[in-house]
């Protein structure tokens, strides 16, 4: 059985895996133009990059955590009151929109973005400071920076941390949201040009929103009890003890 706090964690993954066309459009080309930032012999050898793309993600995943703690942190009070209901409808709702966006029929959802402006206004000037990258330590640091980039994608993800309802919990919805972004985003390091071709073609990112769409469906509608398994409300016969009938 998959209680409250795994299904949170495989919808996340699911999230991240299944937006794989918009991590590429979008943070496609800002690792495209991170990886422009380092010295030319280590762009032409991908052994020498791999390790600057993937303290790039490190970093990015690790501002993932704080954020789905934060959430977490801000959400305790409403699932300490049995508000689990709320939280996971709303997430469902985030997520549905986030997949009509994703599919190019909702292109307002972009609105949401607006939300995390000014929190990047006060990063962007730290992350311009640590370029040229020239270290793995810078490109870990700029990659904490990236990971507060507005991104309507990352707010369906953190709407999942949500329903955790604690810290820890939410810290780990979002990292699995961003361990499923990685195959996409790795990637765009490495072979930029190719996926982000891909990345342009609209069958490919219909197919992902209805994805999206259909997997908050079936969150919305999959019997569970947060608490953990199934939810099984029915009431239930005992069995009779007739070895103490027999005692009478």
């Amino acid at each position: 059985m998959v209680d409250g706090f795994t299904s949170s964690y495989i919808t996340a993954f699911l999230l991240g895996l299944f937006s794989t066309v918009h991590c590429i459009a979008m943070c496609g080309s800002v690792i495209g133009a991170l990886t422009l930032s380092l010295p030319i012999e280590v762009r032409e050898s991908q052994r020498k990059m791999f390790p600057y793309v993937f303290n790039y993600n490190l970093g990015r995943l690790l501002s993932y955590g704080v954020a789905g703690a934060i959430v977490g942190l801000i959400s305790s009070p409403l699932a300490a009151f049995d508000g689990h209901a709320i939280l996971r409808y709303l997430s469902v709702f985030v997520m549905i929109s986030m997949g009509l966006y994703l599919a190019g029929w909702f292109p307002k959802f972009a609105r949401m973005e607006r939300l995390g402006g000014p929190i990047w206004t006060l990063l962007q000037p730290i992350g311009q400071k640590l370029l040229p990258v020239r270290k793995h330590s810078q490109a870990f640091f700029l990659g904490m920076v990236w990971g507060w980039l507005p991104c309507g994608l990352v707010y369906a993800g953190l709407a999942v941390a949500a329903t955790a309802g604690d810290p820890v919990n939410g810290a780990l919805v979002m990292l699995a949201f961003g361990v499923g972004t990685l195959p996409a985003v790795m990637g765009a390091g490495l072979f930029t040009g190719f996926l982000a071709s891909m990345a342009r073609i609209k069958h490919l990112r219909q197919i992902a929103g209805v994805s999206i769409i259909l997997m908050a469906l079936a969150t919305a509608f999959w019997p569970m009890d947060h608490s953990g398994g199934h939810d099984h409300s029915v009431n239930h016969v005992h069995p009779v003890d007739h070895s103490a009938m027999d005692m009478e």
